[in-house]
């Protein structure tokens, strides 16, 4: 944080603190966020008070800190109406499905669960013919899905303290997926290492899945690509599924501006 564009000093220090801001959970002084960004005092009450008179942020006289405005939430709300993620994954989406010759889905995190956004099935091969339950809107825990998984592995502790933590955080549709936080951490780990997650029989049986995450600009997990054969069809290397999936999610990765986490960028 805290670098000028080029371009616009004043621009890119702008865009720092609103970054800034989205990024913690209430207000924030304009002290602290001088301090965190590295920047002049004066710099950042001016640039606040810019971003105050056109609704981008707001100020809170009983915390003497400032949060978004109305405008900001605008964005993200536009952000939500041109579904952006889903215009962008739909053409990998269909590259995917037609070289590995299976359906393939996007999906996302939403709280403990999967959420399928997208989903892509081939013409004209058996593989496809196999009968899914995650159709477009469908959700499921995210332990036992392999889309939920890849984004778990690069999720930070605290969020998986968060997700997991509560009583009954742990069920099964199979009998069988992680029992507890360790049993999950412990997955999370191999998948990270690896670069792809993957789940055998554990949203039905039968079947198995492998699933690889894409990334924002700040290294973290948005969504994944993930997809699902019959375990009697064929033999199938995981790994290689992986590596199509990979790859697959490294051009969503680079079409959001993202980058991949620094743990698998040093790998």
């Amino acid at each position: 944080m805290g670098k000028e564009s080029s371009a616009s000093p004043a621009v890119g220090r702008a865009l720092d603190i609103l970054v800034r801001l989205a990024q913690r959970p209430g207000p924030v002084r304009a002290s602290a966020l001088a301090r965190d960004l590295e920047l002049p005092r004066s710099s950042v009450y001016h640039i606040l008070s810019v971003l105050e008179d056109r609704g981008f942020v707001v100020y809170v006289p009983s915390e003497k800190a400032y949060g978004l405005g109305v405008s900001s939430f605008e964005i993200g709300s536009a952000y939500l109406r041109q579904e952006p993620l889903e215009r962008l994954a739909q053409p990998i989406l269909q590259r995917l499905a037609r070289n590995l010759g299976q359906t393939v889905h996007l999906g996302i995190l939403h709280g403990a669960e999967t959420v399928y956004l997208l989903k892509e099935r081939p013409a004209a091969h058996p593989s496809a013919d196999v009968p899914l339950i995650t159709d477009v809107g469908v959700r499921l825990p995210a332990q036992l899905t392999a889309s939920g998984r890849a984004i778990l592995a690069d999720s930070s502790d605290a969020q998986l303290e968060a997700l997991f933590s509560r009583p009954g955080s742990f069920v099964t549709r199979t009998g069988n997926g992680p029992r507890c936080l360790r049993d999950l951490r412990r997955i999370l780990d191999r998948d990270r290492s690896r670069g792809w997650s993957e789940e055998v029989e554990l949203v039905s049986e039968g079947l198995r899945s492998v699933g690889v995450a894409a990334h924002d600009h700040g290294g973290r997990p948005v969504a994944a690509f993930s997809t699902t054969w019959s375990r009697h069809f064929g033999d199938r290397d995981p790994g290689e599924v992986g590596e199509v999936l990979r790859r697959g999610a490294t051009k969503l990765t680079l079409s959001l501006s993202g980058r991949a986490p620094l743990a698998a960028t040093s790998a």
